[in-house]
């Protein structure tokens, strides 16, 4: 593909640190010469997408490799009485000073955060306005993350309703949609020589968990199998990929490059370099098999 068919309208989906895979499959589009053209994201997706919009991707990129395993807790801001264990404001603030800050529309590609209207449930596009304020609307994680008040409207994280938004690209004058879902099929040790079960019996991952638990008040079971964090992730891993589901049997992309679901726990951001890397190789393979059904196409006699 020459010129204007290596134009690309890139969807970005939610799933935690596991998003950490697109900053590879960015870094494998542009050097093999696609120009990313649009954008549309979800939770962590928006927050890649938007950073990567903004021209400072490889920055944030050497920020997270750098992480260490209690650095995540660091960046966490708990709040009480409120409606999420954290605020978010500490991480949007700490990401507004690494990378700086501007408007959606002034953007050099279409931009498009997704969230979820809390009172109507209904689908929110965010095309205009604060950047961070977009992302920080679209990865308000139930439970996890208070809402964000974006104008008259209190929003959550957009994988509510539309956990891969191919939607917003849909009048793109781009020559491929490319989508990444990070929900994709389980697979044994998708980051070899690392721990990749999202229940992975992980003391980094566990303390963490323990740590948010703990900051709820109540009583918890004597023996609890699952802590109520874990419960609640598990649970809305599995409402989206139902949702991620029906949403691709209506839009498909021409490219959908897979993460597994089961590559890492939400919060383990200090895996980046074998996720970064991960998804390089995922786009790598995906698009491989476009030019493999392109060729077959081709050779394929017509009537």
């Amino acid at each position: 593909m020459q010129g204007s068919s290596r134009t690309v309208s890139l969807v970005l989906g939610s799933g935690g640190a596991r998003g950490l895979a697109h900053i590879g499959v960015i870094h494998w589009l542009v050097e093999n010469g696609y120009e990313i053209r649009s954008i549309s994201g979800t939770s962590i997706g928006a927050l890649v997408g938007g950073i990567h919009a903004i021209g400072k991707l490889d920055i944030y990129a050497e920020w997270v490799m750098a992480l260490e395993r209690m650095d995540v807790l660091r960046l966490l801001d708990p709040t009480i009485g409120r409606p999420g264990i954290f605020k978010g404001e500490r991480i949007i603030s700490v990401l507004r000073e690494l990378v700086g800050d501007g408007r959606v529309e002034d953007l050099p590609v279409t931009y498009t955060a997704v969230a979820t209207d809390l009172d109507t449930g209904d689908e929110v596009w965010l095309r205009q306005g604060n950047l961070f304020d977009a992302i920080r609307a679209s990865m308000a994680t139930p439970m996890v993350f208070t809402p964000f008040r974006h104008g008259s409207r209190l929003l959550i994280d957009g994988a509510v309703v539309n956990p891969v938004p191919i939607a917003p690209t849909l009048d793109d004058p781009t020559a491929l949609t490319v989508a990444v879902d990070l929900s994709g099929p389980a697979e044994r040790d998708p980051l070899p020589g690392r721990s990749a079960s999202l229940m992975a019996d992980n003391p980094y991952h566990g303390r963490i968990l323990k740590f948010i638990d703990g900051l709820r008040p109540g009583t918890r079971p004597k023996e609890p199998s699952h802590g109520m964090v874990s419960v609640a992730m598990v649970s809305m891993q599995a409402m989206q990929d139902t949702i991620a589901r029906l949403r691709m049997a209506a839009y498909m992309p021409d490219v959908l490059i897979e993460i597994p679901r089961n590559t890492c726990g939400f919060f383990e951001f200090w895996k980046a370099e074998g996720l970064i890397e991960l998804g390089r190789e995922r786009a790598a393979r995906a698009f491989e098999a476009l030019a493999a059904r392109a060729d077959s196409t081709l050779d394929t006699p017509q009537p």
